[in-house]
């Protein structure tokens, strides 16, 4: 899969609150289907297709314990989109330290030069 496909990939399936709240469940460690699933009004069956979206955005993996899979996290596509953000994020903080900037330039005019009073005619 290409990096932009994998990152395709993996907002998609973050797109969905369901998988997201097993993503954050899977952080603290392996669990098994049966664990996951408890926390959802949703059948088994709907809970693996949640589970098949993050296996094929490579967010989880299966566990090495054969007859109970268990899930884990795989963190790299995560650091992947993460890293995606970050440009972002940068972009976005100096866009807010130029403005900073400007409107603490227009307060030191402000005082510099203070507007006349209503009925003031110099």
């Amino acid at each position: 899969m290409r990096p932009s496909q994998r990152l395709d990939a993996t907002f998609a399936a973050l797109a969905d609150p369901t998988r997201r709240a097993i993503l954050a469940r899977l952080a603290s460690g392996e669990a098994p289907v049966t664990e996951l699933a408890k926390p959802f009004a949703m059948s088994q069956p709907a809970i693996s297709k949640h589970l098949k979206v993050l296996e094929r955005a490579g967010l989880i993996s299966l566990g090495r314990d054969a007859q109970r899979r268990p899930r884990r996290l795989e963190a790299k596509p995560l650091a992947e989109a993460n890293g995606w953000l970050e440009g972002y994020r940068r972009f976005w903080e100096g866009s807010f330290q130029r403005l900073d900037a400007l409107l603490n330039e227009m307060k030191a005019k402000g005082k510099k030069h203070p507007r006349p009073k209503r009925g003031d005619h110099r």
